[in-house]
C-alpha cells in the first residue's frame, strides 16, 4: 500500500477516534451544565474531528486515484493533514481551558497568517490531488 495511503488511513482513524471521545466530552459536559450545552470550543473540536476525520476518506479515495508518485502524493495529502489536525488540536485546547471568546477575536499570528496558510495548504494539497485526477481520467 502507498505510503500516503497510510498515513492518511491512520489519520482518518486517529481524527475519528477524537471525535468519539470529544463526543463522550461534549455529553457529559451536557449532562452537567445549567443549560445543558458543553462549552464553545469542545462542541466545536467534536464536529471539527468528524468531519475532518470524512475529509481524510475523500483524500484517500483521490490517492488511490492519483496517477502521481507517492512522494508527492504525501506532501498533498500531508499539507491538509497537519492543518486538520493543528485545527482539532487548538480547538480541544481552546475546550479545555473553556475559552468563551472566539479565537478571532484576538489578533495574532495564527489567526492571521496561520489562518492563511491553513486555507493555502489545504486548498493546494487537494488541489494537486484533483488536478491530477482530471488531467489523468477526464482529459
Amino acid at each position: 500500500m502507498k505510503s500516503s495511503i497510510v498515513l492518511t488511513t491512520t489519520a482518518c482513524g486517529v481524527f475519528f477516534l477524537t471525535a468519539l471521545l470529544t463526543g463522550v466530552w461534549k455529553w457529559r459536559a451536557m449532562l452537567h451544565a445549567t443549560d445543558h450545552q458543553a462549552p464553545f470550543y469542545v462542541d466545536t473540536a467534536h464536529r471539527a474531528a468528524l468531519m475532518y476525520s470524512v475529509a481524510c476518506l475523500v483524500l484517500i479515495r483521490f490517492l488511490e486515484l492519483s496517477p502521481l508518485p507517492d512522494a508527492i502524493n504525501l506532501v498533498a495529502a500531508g499539507l491538509p493533514l497537519f492543518f486538520f489536525a493543528l485545527a482539532i488540536g487548538t480547538y480541544v485546547h481552546l475546550g479545555y481551558r473553556n475559552t468563551t471568546t472566539n479565537q478571532f477575536a484576538m489578533r495574532s499570528v495564527a489567526t492571521t497568517t496561520g489562518t492563511g496558510l491553513l486555507a493555502v495548504c489545504e486548498i493546494g494539497g487537494f488541489a494537486m490531488l484533483f488536478g491530477a485526477f482530471v488531467v489523468a481520467y477526464l482529459l
